[in-house]
């Protein structure tokens, strides 16, 4: 991947003061992503200096210079869980038909789960669910349906020994018919230890490709007791079977070198989440030469904008 020249294209002096809580805001990073028309828009996790998270939209109409619009956004149905609700953040846009829908994490008293909403404008969402079965983050949906079910990529937590959690080394398929019950069908993938992508986790939803779909995934070098390094890699998904991994990245294709990349709030991290593809929709087949977008939080603290292709990321599959 290659990065773009006006990096980090969204930093936290781009929000702006709304009073209150939103004022001098301390980051934003981590932003799901949709093309609507001739218009690229990111759903922003922005961090309060309270630390708390709150969901901003931004948009752009060459994908690199932004505009983020004055107002929060609501998530109807978020405050009358029976739990309680502390952090929704991560969120991915995937557009399924003519619905959007987002999948985010919820961190609650009684761990951290995924939920998905639904939006018609990108500023009012929706609760559909609030998947409880188990700990699990990095949820993605796939921009296409299958045996009348959706499909969603996500990464279970494991438990410490201590009771806690943390980042997980799986991911897997889950199936739905009606975005709230989920069921496991299959792992997908597992962390390689000793190497840059010891704990995994999806990235931005995967895109079609005439070898089946590209999926950008995070990994996570842990180098034991020292710093923790987020970086990007690529796996190809079977077309007729996404549970089956045609072949997966044995390099990153993205990780820290700038010092946006290395010094924030939390060090060291690349971490993609939103997607899109000039002239071509994540469900369509993408020439192999189209410009893929990719947009990542970078430390924790700001948003960076990366460019590919298709041919490039299936290239990296190769070695």
């Amino acid at each position: 991947m290659d990065r773009h020249p006006a990096n980090p294209i969204l930093t936290r002096e781009d929000i702006p003061d709304l009073g209150g809580r939103i004022r001098d805001v301390s980051s934003v990073f981590n932003p799901g992503a949709i093309r609507l028309d001739d218009t690229i828009y990111l759903l922003l996790r922005v961090q309060t200096r309270g630390r708390e998270t709150v969901w901003m939209l931004a948009e752009s109409a060459d994908g690199a210079r932004f505009t983020v619009r004055p107002k929060e956004l609501e998530i109807q149905g978020l405050d009358e869980l029976s739990v309680t609700v502390h952090h929704a953040y991560d969120a991915r846009l995937t557009r399924i038909d003519d619905a959007i829908y987002a999948v985010f994490a919820v961190d609650t008293d009684a761990g951290c789960h995924l939920a998905v909403a639904r939006t018609e404008d990108l500023e009012h969402y929706e609760l559909l669910g609030l998947d409880t079965s188990d700990e699990k983050r990095n949820g993605v949906l796939f921009p296409a349906r299958w045996d009348d079910a959706f499909w969603r990529l996500e990464r279970p937590n494991r438990a410490a020994a201590d009771g806690t959690t943390f980042s997980g080394d799986t991911m897997q398929m889950a199936r739905s018919t009606d975005l709230q019950t989920w069921t496991v069908t299959a792992p997908l993938a597992h962390g390689r230890w000793h190497y840059w992508d010891e704990r995994i986790g999806s990235g931005p939803p995967p895109f079609r490709v005439a070898e089946g779909w590209l999926h950008i995934y995070h990994g996570i070098a842990t180098h034991g007791a020292g710093a923790d390094i987020y970086q990007a890699g690529v796996m190809l998904l079977d077309a007729q079977d996404p549970t089956v991994v045609l072949g997966r990245s044995r390099q990153n294709v993205l990780e820290p070198r700038e010092l946006y990349e290395q010094v924030g709030q939390v060090p060291n991290v690349v971490f993609p989440s939103g997607l899109v593809i000039e002239g071509h929709e994540p469900h369509e087949v993408a020439d192999p030469d189209a410009r893929v977008l990719v947009y990542y939080g970078a430390a924790d603290t700001c948003i960076g904008l990366a460019t590919t292709t298709p041919a490039a990321l299936l290239a990296a599959l190769k070695d």
